[in-house]
């Protein structure tokens, strides 16, 4: 299994969204997170990923399938934000994700720290981001009863 990362480009942008709403929606109807959800965004915001001209969306391809997707943006010049990241959900469970970070890391030489938030309730989230060396920061977020955003940070 060779997993790759590919810069997004504006005709990518359909299938990425159909990837990230079909990668996300299960989140959505367990935690109706409506103003957080990727997939309750248009496809405007995957082509301003696209275009971000500090980061950009890169395609996540396992041999020569989409498998998902992962957003950066530079928050300052060495501190980086990835969001979204997803994995199609009849690939997770495959390293998949681990990959992908692993590859998002080299491709930013620059970059000191990295930045995500995930859903705190999806212990596997957690899990993945902690075994690849992500701390929490202590800053969560509070989206509805039965959701919260956890903060985490990866130093270099």
């Amino acid at each position: 299994m060779e997993v790759r990362l590919e810069k997004a480009r504006e005709y990518d942008a359909q299938s990425i969204f159909e990837s990230q709403v079909n990668a996300f929606l299960p989140l959505l109807n367990v935690y109706k997170d409506y103003s957080t959800n990727p997939a309750n965004e248009t496809i405007g915001s995957t082509i301003t990923r696209i275009n971000n001209p500090s980061g950009g969306l890169f395609k996540i391809v396992m041999d020569s399938t989409l498998v998902g997707a992962i957003g950066v943006s530079c928050k300052k010049e060495t501190q980086f934000w990835i969001s979204p990241m997803f994995i199609l959900p009849k690939y997770q469970g495959q390293g998949i994700a681990q990959k992908a970070i692993t590859q998002i890391e080299k491709s930013f030489p620059q970059a000191v720290s990295w930045e995500l938030a995930t859903i705190a309730e999806e212990k596997r989230n957690c899990y993945l981001y902690e075994k690849m060396g992500f701390t929490k920061t202590g800053l969560i977020k509070k989206i509805n009863d039965g959701m919260t955003l956890v903060y985490f940070k990866k130093l270099l």
